[in-house]
């Protein structure tokens, strides 16, 4: 969007979600339907501009472009003015609904296309080939009889499954206000507050460069949402940085990547990750991010290790206390950056919408402005708008056109079929279902951005995985003496043993003999245990090979290899897959506040030492010996149900191999002296 024109279109068009979402009043059906078009054409319109190697496209590709921009605004006119024809029709279709619903459904596929790649369009096509017509010729589980073409489009454009539904609606939103939020942060310069802040904090630590990238990273990435984004924005700063204190260039990058990646597990805003959970959840949104903060600790806390084992191993010191400026120098400078977090966090906790409190929150950025040496102006003001809306283009075309696929999953029941599939598979075990949603998220992740993924993953497996974690809650209290009458019927049913019980009897008996054993605030528990799981894998396509995104980027700045700083990425990111493994196993997330602490105090010390195996060092390189009593450690100190005295001995593996270590260092440092 370079053309004055241009610009002024996604200015107003920002202005336009902006009044819906705060003033007005309007069908979710129509205002989902104006923010695809819109973007739409603003996609179509932008692309008749030079790209970055100043080609312009041909006359004809521009009237094509222009055609498919006035397709777009005739797709929403058409929701608009004949809504309640649609209802007395319903798939009884005319021929302008033929077209005009085949137009939709094209036009997604296409700028989905032109915004993310061939994954995209694909995965649709399949979809809408397997409800059509595909089903049919598929035995077993994933049989479907098929459904008439007028059903297909009319469910597609026009039901809350299609792709005005859900997911288009937390796109025009949650997604659009906290990315249009984000952009005015950036823009005020609050990204060199973070990162001086950050630097202030961590940079007498070992390895101090290290972990402000960590910090500042994670500190940025709360608020932009984007992994990709998130590395760009704090990577130019702190990967030279990094460079300059001694760590090599790929691994400078790799750090980037993974911490910026944790930005979307980071309370207090979570980008737009925790509305999205909330919405598809219906779980508050501050219960939400209560219960998050332990666990992205806990992630930030992994990658910290990694940094610090390898500034030991580099033999780097910590900065000098003169090398940075003090932190009270630092606040005094930038303590307005913190107005505008604090006024959207104290909204939400006062009971405001997320949507209202982040309009306001965007106005406490422009008033906190002016506080600093470097107001926003109007000018500033126009450029952060058009930047926000520019960077929702490729987000809020996805989201629109993965309403196609929630709508197959939902009319077809594939999300049943998948999840008995994962039960056939996993024979009942909830780890083996962790490892094969985690491949499925790997895979949805190559194509598909974070939300977007997350949201069709949970469609399928969130249902399972809420089932299995249930189960051992539900074997325990089935142990009990004074069950209920009808709980002791139903077990008798199936021979009286509880644990055969339960996993031979129905999904729908067993979802029944949940609700009487189980209190309701364990269910919520256990039921954000399982979409916290598929949300932290989701991430993993931002720094997992072959397509991991944040890393690629992270590599452009470093100069490094893109595949190459990958697989390090992914090596320091590890926690997107250990910390869910508590979510399914502990209370890290459905238990008290008391058992949270429990288990957070326990599994630090257990990651530390998982981060020494994968590096294969502490203070000093590992051997046999040492490398076993870490394994055995971090195994006693990460299995929530051991007793206390496991978790002690683990701790004492742990400690011995860093007291060992340390013993050794000094007695190398004492025979070199």
């Amino acid at each position: 969007m370079k053309s004055p024109l241009l610009k002024w279109a996604a200015f107003l068009f920002a202005l336009f979600h902006v009044y819906v979402n705060v003033f007005a009043t309007m069908s979710e059906l129509w205002f989902s339907a104006i923010h695809f078009g819109g973007f739409v054409a603003l996609c179509a319109l932008s692309s008749n501009e030079r790209n970055a190697d100043g080609v312009a496209p041909g006359m004809a590709m521009k009237i094509l472009n222009v055609v498919l921009a006035v397709a777009a605004v005739i797709v929403t006119a058409y929701m608009i003015l004949f809504e309640d024809a649609l209802y007395a029709r319903e798939a009884e279709f005319i021929l302008s609904d033929y077209v005009i619903t085949a137009l939709a459904v094209g036009l997604a596929i296409e700028f989905t296309r032109r915004t993310t790649g061939w994954f995209m369009p694909i995965l649709i096509l399949i979809s809408l080939s397997y409800i059509l017509f595909m089903g049919r010729y598929i035995s077993g589980v994933f049989s479907f009889p098929g459904l008439s073409l007028e059903t297909v489009l009319y469910r597609s454009y026009f039901s809350e499954e299609g792709m005005f539904g859900m997911t288009a609606n937390i796109s025009a939103t949650y997604v659009f206000m906290f990315i249009l939020f984000g952009s005015f942060l950036l823009k005020s310069g609050a990204g060199d507050f973070i990162v001086n802040f950050a630097r202030c904090l961590a940079g007498r630590f070992t390895g101090g460069a290290g972990i402000v990238a960590v910090v500042g990273s994670g500190l940025m990435g709360s608020v932009t949402g984007s992994a990709v984004a998130n590395t760009v924005s704090t990577g130019v700063i702190t990967i030279p940085m990094m460079k300059r204190s001694g760590f090599n260039s790929q691994f400078s990058a790799g750090v980037v990547a993974a911490s910026s990646t944790g930005g979307a597990l980071m309370p207090p805003i979570m980008g737009a990750g925790a509305f999205v959970l909330a919405s598809y959840t219906q779980i508050p949104y501050l219960h939400i991010i209560a219960v998050s903060a332990l666990p992205a600790l806990l992630f930030y806390l992994t990658v910290i290790f990694f940094v610090r084992i390898e500034a030991k191993r580099l033999g780097l010191l910590a900065d000098k206390a003169g090398d940075h400026e003090s932190i009270w120098r630092v606040v005094k400078q930038g303590w307005h950056f913190i107005i505008p977090l604090a006024v959207l966090v104290g909204l939400l906790v006062a009971g405001y919408t997320p949507i209202r409190a982040a309009a306001v929150a965007i106005l406490a950025v422009i008033a906190s402005s002016w506080l600093s040496p470097t107001p926003m102006k109007p000018g500033d003001i126009f450029e952060a708008t058009v930047d926000g809306v520019r960077t929702m283009v490729s987000t809020a075309l996805l989201l629109v056109a993965v309403g196609l696929i929630i709508n197959v999953v939902t009319t077809t029941g594939v999300g049943n079929a998948f999840s008995l599939m994962i039960v056939e598979w996993a024979q009942g075990s909830l780890l083996i279902s962790l490892v094969l949603v985690a491949l499925a998220s790997l895979i949805l992740g190559m194509g598909l951005p974070v939300t977007a993924s997350y949201i069709v993953l949970a469609t399928l497996a969130a249902p399972i995985l809420f089932d299995l974690i249930a189960q051992d809650q539900m074997l325990t209290a089935l142990q009990a003496t004074d069950l209920p009458a009808s709980v002791t019927a139903t077990l008798n049913l199936f021979g009286g043993d509880p644990m055969v019980a339960l996993r031979e009897m129905p999904l729908e008996m067993r979802q029944i003999l949940r609700q009487e054993l189980l209190s309701p605030e364990l269910l919520t528990g256990m039921l954000l245990s399982a979409h916290l799981i598929i949300f932290w894998l989701s991430q993993d396509s931002n720094v997992t090979p072959p397509v991991c995104l944040a890393a690629f980027a992270a590599a452009g700045i470093a100069g490094t290899k893109p595949m190459a700083t990958g697989v390090t990425s992914w090596k320091i990111a590890k926690g997107l897959y250990l910390v869910p493994v508590l979510f399914a196993y502990s209370p890290l997330i459905s238990g008290t506040w008391p058992e949270r602490f429990y288990t957070f105090f326990w599994a630090v010390i257990g990651l530390f030492a998982l981060a020494g195996l994968l590096q294969w060092r502490l203070d000093r390189p590992l051997n046999l010996m040492t490398a076993a009593m870490l394994a055995v450690g971090a195994g006693l100190l990460m299995w929530a149900p051991l007793s206390v005295y496991h978790h002690i001995a683990g701790a004492l593996l742990v400690a011995a191999v860093v007291f060992w270590q340390r013993y050794q260092e000094k007695v190398a440092n004492t025979a070199q002296a």
